[in-house]
């Protein structure tokens, strides 16, 4: 094990959709990749920003077991439905919302009448049903901005008294996973790579949550380190490529296709391939992790074998 702890980088990104990203980060110190992707998810599931309905009242109910009469759904459906509005709320102050409607038919998301400061994420979700036509909804909501978990208990003691609480899960990221995988840097093989794969509800983009996650985490560590401080170890990653790979990895789905190109699904010859995957070289990125004399002397691997594997990624222009 190296004495000097390298400075890592996030070396791809992959954005499934706009709420769904992996993010691979390497090459870390020996045991870094567990001990920064556990740090990494708890603060991502249990610590970042947003926003929910923590109370409301409907006109002619005064508590959560009340008849409604021409409304389909009793006052707990209601309940549950309202926990699953989203919302971006554009700064930190409480907001107070109203939802009308008269005459039969659903009661959506997009009913809530919104000011500049708040936006529906999933507009067609459903609150309520009005079932008799001559009946009128009409509701008032209250919006918090906060982190984690809020009981109902909780809530209770700071709602308005006329106003039925909910428990509000605040958290915007709604699934975390990670694994880690060994890597290699030249003749350093005893490093990390952390794979970390992050969902969110569509309040907030899954990068944006990665940030303020490790931002959470630097703070958290600063405060405690003091005057303390170690000097930066270098990255073993060459900064320039690190930065087109990356913009490469957010920007062409095609280019991060070909990166991952399985060793064996590249047609080179069955001793070159299996000489490169006993020294778990695995995919294209990995062979741009080695220079010619790095693959030279890899075990099994000579000069005929580098020829080949360079007309190969000459013939995909890489």
């Amino acid at each position: 094990m190296s004495n000097t702890i390298h400075t890592p980088g996030i070396v791809k990104v992959d954005d499934h959709s706009d709420t769904s990203a992996t993010f691979t980060i390497e090459p870390l110190h020996s045991g870094y990749g567990m001990t920064l992707g556990n740090s990494l998810r708890r603060v991502l599931l249990s610590s970042i920003s947003g926003a929910a309905i923590t109370s409301f009242k409907i006109e002619g109910s005064t508590h959560e077991f009340t008849d409604l009469k021409g409304i389909k759904e009793d006052i707990v459906d209601i309940m549950m439905n309202l926990k699953g509005v989203k919302f971006k709320v554009y700064g930190t102050e409480n907001q107070n919302l109203r939802i009308e409607k008269s005459g039969s038919g659903p009661i959506l998301a997009k009913d809530i009448k919104v000011n500049a400061d708040v936006e529906i994420v999933n507009p067609n979700h459903l609150i309520a049903t009005i079932d008799d036509p001559k009946t009128k909804f009409v509701a008032d909501i209250i919006i918090e901005v906060g982190r984690g978990y809020r009981t109902i208990e909780e809530t209770t003691n700071k709602k308005p008294s006329d106003m039925i609480a909910l428990d509000a899960i605040f958290s915007p990221v709604t699934r975390v996973r990670y694994k880690v995988e060994n890597t290699r840097v030249g003749q350093v093989t005893d490093l990390d790579r952390l794979i970390i794969s992050v969902n969110t509800d569509g309040t907030i983009s899954p990068r944006e949550a990665f940030e303020e996650a490790s931002a959470i985490l630097v703070n958290q560590y600063t405060a405690l380190a003091g005057n303390t401080t170690v000097p930066q170890g270098e990255s073993l990653v060459n900064e320039s490529e690190l930065d087109d790979t990356i913009e490469s990895s957010s920007n062409s789905g095609e280019d991060n296709t070909l990166l991952n190109t399985s060793i064996e699904d590249l047609n080179l010859s069955a001793r070159t391939t299996n000489a490169l995957i006993n020294n778990e070289i695995y995919t294209i990125k990995d062979l741009f992790s080695l220079n010619d004399a790095e693959l030279k002397d890899l075990k099994g691997f000579g000069s005929k074998a580098l020829d080949e594997v360079k007309d190969k990624l000459a013939e995909l222009e890489l």
